[in-house]
C-alpha cells in the first residue's frame, strides 16, 4: 500500500512539474528595456515613501516632544 502512495506522489509531483513547465511557457516576459523601466519605477516609489515616513516620523518625533516637555 505505501508503494502505491509513493508512485502516486511521485506521479502527482511530475506531473504538476510538467503543467508549471507550461504555464511558465505561456507568461509574457518583459523585454530588458521594459525590465529596467519598472526597476526605475520601483526604485523611485522606495524613495518617495521613504521620505514620507521620514517626514512622517520627524513630525511626530517633534510633536511628542513638545507634549511630552
Amino acid at each position: 500500500m505505501a508503494e502505491k502512495d509513493e508512485a502516486v506522489e511521485k506521479k502527482g509531483a511530475f506531473q504538476f512539474l510538467r503543467e508549471v513547465r507550461a504555464e511558465l511557457n505561456k507568461v509574457s516576459w518583459p523585454t530588458k528595456k521594459e525590465l529596467f523601466s519598472y526597476t526605475g519605477v520601483v526604485g523611485l516609489a522606495v524613495v518617495i515613501v521613504c521620505a514620507l515616513i521620514w517626514i512622517c516620523d520627524t513630525a511626530f518625533a517633534k510633536l511628542f516632544r513638545v507634549i511630552l516637555g
